[in-house]
């Protein structure tokens, strides 16, 4: 690059690819450094809700709708206590914010959180990039400075997101319980391994009481809450290494305890039943991915954060291959209708069931809202059972 003026490192920012890659655009949030996996969402409302949503720690997020931050921020839109996207990358940044909601804009929400972000890129043009190469490691490098070789080297000396493990970031670090609205029909334990606020206030609208707890809880302290159910939360980083959990996972299934799991719930199923797990090319984040639930026919548009997937043949029942198949017959519940990917895993001998979206939802549409009520009815079971 040719030497720049102090004012002009100032007020440029960089978007550098481990292809080499490297887009130029103006600083947006915080200045300084970030690397992470570089991903885009297709959602073209809930920005708030997906910078804080714990699943994409380890993650730099493109926005492919270009106009973000006209709504501002507000503490009642957080689905958690704080922004966890590694970096964050838009187009048209909203000069002002212009809602009654509002209590600060985007841009000084990522200033107070410290997310290094980049505005007025081409994101169509990096969407079309990693929807063809792949999600791929990246960083933002905003008022620093640095040549184009010494970007792409801490780019391409960076972790990526396969092996990698931020359950013991994002999970709470004491229990909580939530009480149920109105007559109590059970109780649960949500293990968190990334959770959103929205998901144990579905449930206990529906009347459960909610016992959220740590990911390194055990089975033990499970069954001395007297849970009638287990919940494993949505989250970042690869299945694969959430061996503890999974551990976890096969001894509650082993107690014949009711589990529903979502998002990487759904991927810690399936390696508990003794599935295997892959990373997709560039994962599924938005709020319009089309599922077929198969038992019904009905397509549910649906909201989506992962970038693995379970690996079952679709068609017919297979039997779990963990342990000679103790846990019996297992067939696909869902499937995305974009890639045919597995969207849904249902036990048939034993009392389980996952999904690979988010049914709470937010932002989002409210199509999969009656999977609540499913673990709902499964809870009321176990109970009179």
């Amino acid at each position: 690059m040719k030497q720049q003026s102090e004012e002009a490192v100032k007020n440029t920012a960089y978007l550098v690819l481990e292809d080499g890659t490297v887009f130029t655009g103006q600083p947006y949030g915080a200045r300084g450094e970030t690397l992470g996996e570089v991903v885009f969402t297709t959602g073209m409302t809930g920005y708030q809700e997906t910078l804080t949503d714990p699943s994409y720690a380890g993650q730099i997020v493109v926005q492919t709708a270009p106009h973000i931050g006209n709504t501002g921020v507000n503490a009642q839109d957080m689905e958690s206590t704080r922004i966890w996207v590694e970096g964050y990358v838009v187009r048209d940044p909203a000069r002002r914010p212009s809602n009654w909601r509002s209590e600060s804009s985007l841009d000084e929400a990522l200033i107070a959180g410290g997310v290094v972000g980049i505005s007025g890129i081409d994101t169509r043009q990096l969407t079309r990039l990693l929807r063809s190469a792949g999600a791929m490691r990246g960083g933002i490098f905003s008022g620093l400075g640095l040549s184009r070789s010494e970007m792409l080297e801490r780019v391409r000396n960076a972790p990526g997101m396969v092996g990698a493990s931020f359950v013991d970031r994002v999970t709470v670090a004491q229990a909580q319980t939530l009480e149920p609205q109105g007559e109590c029909v059970g109780t649960v334990a949500v293990v968190d391994l990334g959770l959103k606020a929205a998901t144990p206030r579905n449930m206990c609208e529906r009347g459960l009481r909610v016992h959220i707890v740590p990911a390194d809880v055990t089975c033990d302290e499970l069954l001395a809450l007297g849970v009638d159910a287990v919940f494993f939360s949505n989250g970042p980083g690869d299945p694969a290494s959430a061996e503890r959990q999974v551990a976890l996972l096969r001894e509650v299934l082993d107690r014949g305890i009711p589990y529903f799991g979502i998002c990487f719930g759904n991927q810690l199923l399936g390696r508990a039943l003794g599935f295997s797990t892959y990373k997709l090319p560039f994962g599924h984040r938005g709020i319009n991915q089309p599922v077929l639930d198969r038992a019904t026919g009905h397509v549910e548009i649906t909201a989506h954060n992962h970038g693995f997937a379970v690996d079952i043949p679709l068609e017919g029942e297979s039997v779990a291959p963990h342990a000679n198949g103790r846990y019996g017959r297992v067939r696909v519940s869902h499937v995305g209708l974009n890639d045919d990917v597995v969207e849904g895993i249902e036990c048939l001998d034993i009392p389980a069931f996952s999904v690979q979206y988010h049914p709470e939802a937010a932002a989002g549409p409210h199509d999969a809202l009656y999977l609540f009520d499913r673990f709902v009815a499964m809870v009321r079971s176990a109970k009179e059972s």
